[in-house]
């Protein structure tokens, strides 16, 4: 089942700015991701999902329901947390996460205390002197606990320290077990790594590819990079047949790409050599997208 669903989405702001023929769907039980750098579209789209902005072509839709005609029918299904923070002028955030609750009609705070205690919040503080990082906490917070089926995350670790955006990743993880549909946009790529199903990668408005994790993290082959003692035995194992994708003679070294299969008769290869290391590199999301780059590059300079 779609729960979020873009089609051929343009807005454009001239000079290049915007986005431009954008499609994608987000099932339902998914954690969809949106990766890419300042200005590139990621928010630009998250507020047409949300029903902020009038798309010039193309639409987006929750559930079913057009989000631009749709808005505030919309709204009673998300829990949102814009990438730029901005709290009414109440005391602090005692008030402000009371002030909420009223609104959603929630009469159980049991969820939000937890929030409140797993994400280090003090809620004391006064809202417009809160840190970027306690303002993003308040704010997850005020969205979380309304404990609604779809998530939409706009950076949501912004001004979060290392330590605070793992505890966040973990709070995402439980939110995923529940079954909840999310769509979380973030310039890092290891965030959107350890927790997304899908991850789009959006560049000057338009999406370049959407990665399937699972396919990533279950590739039929390793990376390794020997390093040998002397030149003779890193001369000789270049003459063995495996698949060498870099050479540095300088170090004695090789880096060679090969099938599952094909890894136990490597072992029994380099037990005649004398090997100063062997380290297995990790193929990961920004390795897939940095290959789907240079092959586009590529390809663009043959035209």
């Amino acid at each position: 089942m779609e729960v979020i669903k873009v089609e051929k989405l343009t807005k454009d702001y001239g000079e290049n700015r915007g986005v431009f023929d954008i499609s994608f769907n987000v099932e339902k039980g998914e954690v969809f991701g949106f990766v890419g750098t300042n200005g590139s579209g990621k928010t630009t789209t998250i507020r047409h999902i949300m029903g902020f902005s009038k798309p010039q072509k193309g639409s987006c839709s929750v559930l079913g329901l057009d989000s631009w005609k749709n808005s505030c029918e919309i709204k009673k299904y998300v829990e949102y947390v814009p990438g730029e923070i901005a709290f009414p002028d109440l005391k602090n955030g005692t008030e402000f996460l009371k002030n909420q609750a009223e609104l959603l009609k929630l009469q159980d705070m049991s969820y939000a205390n937890y929030l409140i205690e797993k994400l280090q919040l003090d809620t004391s503080a006064n809202l417009k002197r809160m840190s970027k990082g306690m303002k993003q906490k308040t704010a997850v917070v005020a969205a979380l606990m309304a404990d609604k089926d779809i998530l939409i995350l706009d950076e949501p670790t912004t001004g979060l320290d290392p330590l605070m955006r793992l505890t966040f990743l973990e709070l995402i993880e439980e939110e995923k077990a529940k079954g909840k549909t999310i769509l979380m946009s973030s310039q890092m790529f290891d965030e959107l790594e350890t927790t997304c199903d899908r991850v789009a990668l959006i560049m000057d408005g338009k999406i370049i590819d959407i990665a399937d994790m699972k396919k990533i993290k279950s590739l039929p082959y390793k990376t390794y990079k020997i390093e040998f003692t002397n030149e003779n035995d890193y001369k000789k194992f270049k003459s063995d047949g495996f698949k060498i994708i870099r050479d540095q003679p300088q170090y004695f070294q090789v880096t060679i790409k090969i099938f599952d299969k094909d890894i136990k008769n490597l072992f029994s290869v380099l037990k005649n050599y004398s090997v100063k290391f062997i380290s297995e590199i990790k193929y990961n999301l920004e390795k897939y997208f940095k290959d789907i780059l240079d092959k586009k590059q590529k390809g663009e300079n043959n035209v």
